[in-house]
């Protein structure tokens, strides 16, 4: 089975009420913080991820070039990305004085068509609307599940992933991040995806 044949078999799957699971059953207090489950690691060149605007404007990492970023693969209809996001939606402010921005990365099929009314619903303003409805970026990132979030330095330096969901409102996520501003090393090597 293909990525994107799980991807829509779980869209449809929630869209149909499958599971009892629901993001109001885990408070953002309840899930871990994500400067202490996250995988660190040295510097690798940042994996070469495709998206698009809500207005279709189609991006790339370079775009963002300067910026350390947290960049996350996330879905309206996937619980855990649910419970997940207001935390980065609390974050985004806090990150200013660091200049590092937040980029959630929707991959509903639907698009903006499920992304905008979900952010409305959940009073969401300081994120952007990022898509990738064909979850390309799931290949990119050789992974099978969301949430899947990396941080990028202001190099392009992948510096760490987490693969579920965390707290990234937090005062050490926000230490973290902001040391990402500062001259890095040297990527030690090249990223290549599996």
């Amino acid at each position: 089975m293909s990525r994107r044949s799980i991807i829509a078999a779980a869209g449809l799957a929630a869209a149909a009420g499958w599971g009892k699971f629901s993001a109001a059953q885990i408070a953002e207090s309840d899930l871990p913080d994500a400067a202490e489950v996250m995988t660190r690691m040295a510097p690798v060149i940042a994996p070469p991820m495709v998206f698009t605007s809500a207005k279709g404007k189609r991006l790339t990492l370079a775009d963002y070039a300067g910026h350390p970023l947290l960049v996350n693969l996330w879905a309206t209809w996937c619980g855990p990305c649910v419970a997940e996001l207001p935390s980065f939606a609390s974050l985004a402010p806090r990150l200013k004085a660091s200049d590092a921005l937040i980029l959630p990365i929707s991959i509903d099929l639907e698009g903006a068509a499920a992304v905008a009314p979900f952010y409305t619903s959940h009073g969401i303003t300081d994120l952007p609307i990022l898509l990738d409805p064909n979850g390309d970026n799931m290949n990119v990132l050789n992974t099978d599940g969301i949430p899947v979030t990396i941080v990028i330095n202001a190099a392009g330096q992948m510096v760490a992933r987490l693969d579920g969901a965390a707290n990234w409102n937090t005062g050490a996520v926000v230490e973290f991040m902001h040391g990402l501003r500062g001259k890095p090393p040297a990527a030690k090597k090249i990223f290549v995806p599996a």
